[in-house]
């Protein structure tokens, strides 16, 4: 009796120790960490499913049909094109406004991201009023015989909207890893022989590899998702079919089915990503600390270079800002009131703040386990953070309804609520760029400290946070961005009465009043400019020597 008494106490001392050390480690607090933030992104998929347990044959059938299908293959070759197109954009961009001498370089690293804010629904209809058959563009050739342009309705407007308004999120995180690559690697290869364009192929476009990868899903998860563009411009994808089921019957069935089926894309796509990693490592040594990056003279590609700048942001940023200028310019000639809009953009930038820095602290988790702690409980905890932002807003919305009317009473159109569905809805946005930077960060530094004594906390604050904070900040903007325009989810979950910059546009575009809707929009890109200045501001001064 003693001995088993000895033996029990002896071995349930182990198991307590172990614990113990594994909660000082710090293992233990990221992993119940993450557990609780895989749990709150896992409420709008639980709700789909509650909603298809009562699907009747009808539905099934309808799922399988040659209708679905068409949709589905649309929907796919969008979200494909358009992500390809703006790596092929965002790429260049990044290096141009990084390593090269580029002229007003720190001017165009803060426009080219500016974009983003736009509203995709806003987007679409400068796009039309400006480019369509009737419309500015049309007008201005007239006097030179042109009658009526092509039109850009279907998938040619779908996609050039689509295309131009989340380009920035890989020129976002393929700009954070430029600026933390090592520039010892590109020192070598000019050392061995090889060109610009040579290094660049190399050697810099394997390392940007996670960060354009991240960006990519951000990406091709955005489209999937994106319902205002694709609505004015006549073009049937999924997130089209889904709000068309969620207006036209009381039965929301179908457009829960149809909404699971965009998880298990983003799933498929997660899934894809993850196989095809293989275990390069993209960390070369003390990243940032090693000395300053060379900057490359572009010679007679200087000035085409700016013209590719300047293109790009006039048909993505400057276009639609001139026409909502324009507007702005006739409301203020009819006496449109914009006394209310100053509270409207405190709003905005109290609750994208907020947003913003909650989502950081939820994705710090997410993403150390993923890169430090390699395994299939980590990938499955990637890919759940992902799960929320393939979903419609509105789907999303609805989710954190149901769940405050039934298990969260207190939270029920508060404060709280709404930015619970802006961290469920843009945690991947910090997820992506955090998770990029962490791999190019060596976990010998970190071990390094460990073993002189820091303490996991004390590491992070040290090595961690210095090193990786291009990414962090990267992934903050991208999160205040997007949630400063982010419609759905705000006009669903806000408290009554309270007003954003993008409630104010859509309730001003709902009613045709465009001259009203003008001012709170260039209020929106206008703030929004502001993060990204002083994220350009504060970059290292040794990219611009």
């Amino acid at each position: 009796m003693f001995d088993s008494t000895y033996m029990a106490r002896r071995y349930s001392g182990r198991v307590i120790s172990r614990i113990g050390s594994w909660w000082v480690s710090g293992s233990g607090i990221l992993w119940v960490a993450g557990s609780l933030v895989a749990i709150a992104l896992l409420i709008p998929v639980v709700y789909l499913l509650l909603r298809a347990l009562g699907a009747g044959d009808a539905a099934w059938e309808e799922l399988i049909s040659v209708r679905t299908a068409r949709i589905l293959g649309r929907t796919i070759w969008l979200a494909f094109s358009v992500t390809l197109c703006c790596g092929f954009l965002a790429v260049p961009l990044a290096w141009l406004t990084v390593r090269s001498d580029l002229p007003m370089r720190r001017m165009w690293a803060v426009l080219t991201p500016l974009p983003l804010v736009v509203p995709s629904y806003v987007g679409a209809y400068l796009m039309i009023s400006v480019l369509g058959p009737r419309g500015l563009l049309q007008h201005w050739l007239e006097p030179l015989g042109v009658q009526r342009l092509p039109d850009i309705y279907g998938f040619p407007g779908a996609f050039l909207v689509l295309t131009m308004l989340s380009y920035p999120y890989v020129l976002l995180s393929t700009r954070a890893a430029l600026l933390r690559m090592n520039p010892a690697m590109e020192e070598a290869a000019r050392n061995l022989g090889s060109g610009p364009w040579g290094t660049f192929w190399r050697v810099i476009l394997p390392q940007l590899r996670p960060s354009l990868v991240a960006g990519g899903l951000l990406v091709t998860l955005y489209v999937l998702r994106d319902f205002g563009a694709v609505s004015l411009m006549r073009y049937s994808t999924f997130t089209r079919a889904i709000f068309l089921q969620y207006q036209s019957s009381f039965d929301r069935t179908m457009a829960a089915i149809l909404a699971l089926v965009l998880v298990l894309i983003a799933m498929t796509i997660l899934a894809v990503d993850v196989r095809t990693r293989g275990r390069a490592s993209y960390h070369g040594g003390d990243v940032g600390s090693v000395g300053s990056a060379v900057t490359v003279r572009l010679g007679l590609w200087r000035w085409p270079s700016f013209c590719f700048c300047f293109a790009v942001v006039t048909l993505a940023l400057v276009m639609p800002a001139g026409v909502l200028f324009l507007w702005l310019v006739r409301g203020i000639s009819a006496g449109v009131d914009l006394s209310s809009l100053w509270v409207s953009a405190l709003n905005s930038l109290l609750t994208s703040g907020a947003a913003a820095g909650l989502a950081l602290v939820a994705a710090i988790p997410v993403a150390v386990l993923s890169v430090r702690y390699v395994g299939r409980a980590s990938s499955i905890l990637e890919r759940v953070s992902y799960a929320a932002f393939a979903l419609p807003g509105m789907v999303v919305a609805l989710a954190l309804v149901f769940f405050g009317a039934n298990y969260a009473r207190p939270l029920y159109q508060t404060m709280a609520l709404l930015l619970f569905g802006y961290v469920i809805l843009f945690l991947p946005e910090v997820v992506g760029a955090l998770r990029a930077s962490l791999l190019q960060l060596s976990p010998s530094l970190e071990h390094a400290a460990r073993t002189l004594g820091r303490g996991p906390l004390d590491v992070f604050r040290t090595i961690t946070l210095p090193i990786t904070w291009p990414g962090m900040a990267a992934g903050v903007v991208l999160v205040f961005l997007t949630a400063m325009k982010e419609l759905p989810v705000t006009l669903i979950l806000s408290p009554l009465g309270f007003r954003t910059l993008s409630t104010s546009v859509w309730s001003a575009v709902s009613e045709a009043f465009f001259a009203r809707a003008a001012a709170p929009a260039l209020l929106l890109i206008i703030l929004s400019s502001l993060p990204m200045a002083m994220l350009v501001m504060r970059e290292r001064e040794r990219i611009y020597e």
